[in-house]
């Protein structure tokens, strides 16, 4: 049995060596080509655009080895079945699911590697690569945002401007709602410009309103005709500091950030952030997931093409490729819907995340049931 193992493990490895190297060059020139017409407009040096590519290499490996391991074990299994020696296995009383043991082993062991090369050296080598991309191409970022909506995470403040200039930290036609714990309203600060000033903001040439007969009651046994109001007051200022208004600058900040150039820990602070500011983050969420049940795709890869492998018999080159693109074009596709459907709320950002990973790797078990044995 051991040295049944070697042979296996010693075709395949070789195997999948050479389709690993096939398919990185194929996303690399993916990569180059969608940048190809700007690096020529610029004269962008070739030795740049070298190492961009050399930046992107750690990525390319990550999104190419799903597709090379499934073309490696349908093309491993695909050759043995074509020269009899599958035939020979089964007749020596050894089941299918025996023998693909090593490779099964072999695509957890490749799971866990691909989590901690993509939390390692992937994240930041595409920090790199991106930086260095935006800076080729004459690319500018700029965080200052425009129609924002802010809540704070207690829920007590909730902030409305038109305009944050992200380089003064400063707001532009600011609305501030505050409410009470129960969440009834208290004031309402109408300014035309909010300045940071390093804990707080400051408000500048605004009104404030207020609940007017000193609005609500504080007297805790008062009754609940006491609550009663008369009216709102309005109150003019020149400048209002006052340091309950500690809501970070960054959250009114235009979201550029990617979860891709993110590791897990600041994934989920940042998909925190985003919660707690009342903005859009089922889809941060739904990546920081992503990037957990993504680790699983290579032992997903290895069940699905583990049960297919052995039903090749010609032309083995060209079905074990076909059967590649096509298995990997379907996951990714549906793997991108759910993803879509989580970032819209139609489904948990839990959910989107794995239910690729889930119905994938039950669709593996359940064709070793029905292959060849």
């Amino acid at each position: 049995m051991k040295l049944l193992c070697r042979y296996l493990l010693g075709t395949f490895l070789w195997t999948l060596f050479i389709s690993l190297s096939f398919f990185v060059l194929i996303v690399q020139l993916v990569e180059l080509f969608a940048h190809l017409v700007q690096y020529l407009d610029l004269e962008v040096p070739l030795s740049r655009i070298l190492q961009v590519q050399l930046l992107f290499l750690p990525q390319a490996v990550t999104y190419a080895l799903p597709m090379a391991l499934l073309f490696a074990v349908a093309f491993t299994l695909g050759s043995f079945y074509a020269h009899n020696e599958l035939v020979a296995v089964f007749g020596g009383g050894l089941p299918l699911w025996r023998f693909v043991l090593p490779l099964i082993t072999l695509g957890v062991l490749l799971s866990a590697g691909l989590f901690l090369f993509t939390e390692f050296v992937s994240i930041e080598s595409l920090r790199q690569k991106n930086a260095l991309s935006r800076e080729l191409l004459h690319i500018t970022r700029t965080h200052s945002n425009t129609d924002i909506t802010v809540r704070d995470p207690r829920g007590r403040f909730i902030y409305s401007a038109e305009y944050y200039n992200d380089r003064a930290e400063s707001l532009s036609r600011v609305t501030v709602i505050e409410r009470d714990d129960q969440g009834r309203f208290r004031r309402r600060i109408s300014a035309a410009t909010g300045r940071w000033k390093g804990e707080h903001w400051i408000w500048e040439e605004g009104v404030l309103f207020t609940l007017g007969n000193s609005s609500v009651s504080d007297d805790p046994g008062a009754s609940g005709d006491s609550q009663a109001v008369d009216g709102i007051e309005a109150r003019p200022f020149e400048t209002l500091s006052e340091s309950v208004f500690t809501q970070p600058p960054g959250s009114f900040r235009r979201i550029t950030q990617d979860i891709d150039e993110m590791r897990l820990r600041e994934a989920r602070e940042w998909a925190g952030t985003l919660r707690n500011a009342g903005q859009p983050f089922r889809k941060a969420l739904t990546d920081y997931y992503s990037r957990y049940s993504y680790a699983l795709t290579p032992l997903v890869v290895v069940l699905l093409s583990s049960s297919l492998g052995g039903k090749f018999r010609k032309n083995i080159l060209l079905m074990s490729l076909l059967v590649s693109l096509v298995v990997t074009v379907v996951y990714y596709v549906s793997s991108m819907i759910l993803g879509l459907m989580a970032g819209n709320g139609l489904i948990s950002p839990l959910a989107g995340a794995w239910a690729g990973v889930g119905i994938f790797g039950l669709l593996g078990v359940l064709l070793f049931r029905v292959a060849k044995t």
